[in-house]
């Protein structure tokens, strides 16, 4: 038979299942982070750091840039990928030609036929997807109260912190914004402002994810994949899938539509490399059944953790999986547990009651 005699359908299937086969290519792009003010000396730290690595042969300055402090408690990446960050675009503009340029879109098997992690995603979504979706106006604010705990690396070694409490406030006003909400850590409490570099504020987008921008993602699993592929800064030296993984990642937890949310998780389970991680925990001890990546060129795992009775978002985990610069094997890069979420009128109150999905501090 020749090939113009295979049907469109038949090559296209092939087409997909071969592509899941292939590895991750080179290039990867940067999730998103929430860095507190003081944190700022750490990120040039790690910029000056990864500059080295990169030019050795080059003159011993290397150019610094500043930090950039976002919005939602995500998950804590490996420190190597933080440096070399560029600022990421301030909105995305949704269009029907998203691609992702180093892979096939791929259709979403049964959970009959589908991997165990993929399967997982899968159950996850459906429950996601039941959710009932909350009123959001505008002039209101997303809370998060989560407990963090991620590590110090200005010394050239991992070194493991505190666990902190931490809240936030997000405005949901769809216009740029040059005060984006709080930030309260232990305690003390402050302003989140504008993205460096948005001199006329910053508009909901990837670095400011509203719930109405949220719920105006693709809901189609595939071209929401190609959506985070196609728009998420690029950053030397990662897997692009990793780190849109870990993009995923961020974006999980919290008040959040659930179409989008069932649609991050079965676009996580067409991405390479996604295991399930049977001894997932958060940062506070609680365990439960857990979905994982490796980054095999910095030697990380990216662990995402849920309750094992109603599949909800409990927090996430990052650590070195082989000994490199920053420790050892099994050395805590970063973990969150979510504590509680919802939606209140003003910045720095807290829900009058926990909403349904909220989790309880153990």
């Amino acid at each position: 038979m020749n090939r113009e005699d295979v049907p469109s359908r038949d090559r296209q299937d092939d087409a997909r299942r071969i592509a899941r086969l292939l590895p991750a290519p080179a290039t990867a792009d940067l999730p998103r982070e929430q860095y507190l003010h003081h944190k700022e000396r750490l990120m040039d730290r790690i910029d000056r750091d990864s500059e080295r690595h990169r030019e050795p042969a080059a003159s011993g300055a290397a150019t610094t840039r500043p930090a950039r402090r976002l919005l939602r408690p995500a998950l804590l990446i490996p420190v190597t990928a933080l440096a070399g960050a560029g600022a990421l675009t301030a909105g995305i503009a949704l269009s029907a030609d998203d691609h992702r340029p180093d892979a096939a879109v791929s259709q979403a098997p049964t959970t009959d036929t589908a991997p165990p992690a993929a399967a997982l995603l899968h159950q996850i979504s459906d429950v996601a997807l039941k959710n009932d979706a909350p009123t959001v106006r505008d002039d209101q604010f997303l809370y998060t109260r989560s407990k963090v705990r991620d590590a110090d690396v200005t010394s050239g070694r991992a070194v493991v912190g505190p666990l902190s409490d931490r809240e936030t406030w997000t405005a949901q006003e769809q216009g740029p914004l040059r005060k984006l909400g709080l930030l309260r850590v232990d305690g003390e409490t402050l302003p989140i402002n504008a993205e460096l570099g948005d001199e006329g504020g910053t508009p909901a987008g990837l670095s400011r994810p509203t719930y109405r921008w949220l719920a105006a993602l693709p809901t189609d699993p595939d071209r929401l994949l190609n959506h985070l592929y196609a728009h998420t800064p690029e950053v030397p030296g990662q897997e692009r899938a990793q780190t849109v993984f870990d993009q995923i990642g961020a974006l999980l937890g919290g008040v959040m539509p659930p179409r989008t949310a069932s649609a991050l998780y079965r676009a996580a389970a067409t991405m390479p490399g996604v295991t399930e991680a049977p001894e997932a925990h958060d940062a506070i001890g609680r365990r439960g059944v857990g979905i994982a990546r490796d980054d095999t060129r910095f030697g990380t795992r990216t662990e995402w953790v849920f309750d094992t009775e109603d599949l909800t978002f409990l927090g996430s985990r990052s650590y070195l999986i082989r000994d490199t610069a920053y420790g050892k094997s099994g050395t805590l890069l970063s973990s969150r547990a979510e504590i509680a979420r919802g939606v209140v009128d003003r910045a720095g109150t807290t829900p009058a009651r926990e909403p349904a999905g909220s989790v309880r501090e153990s």
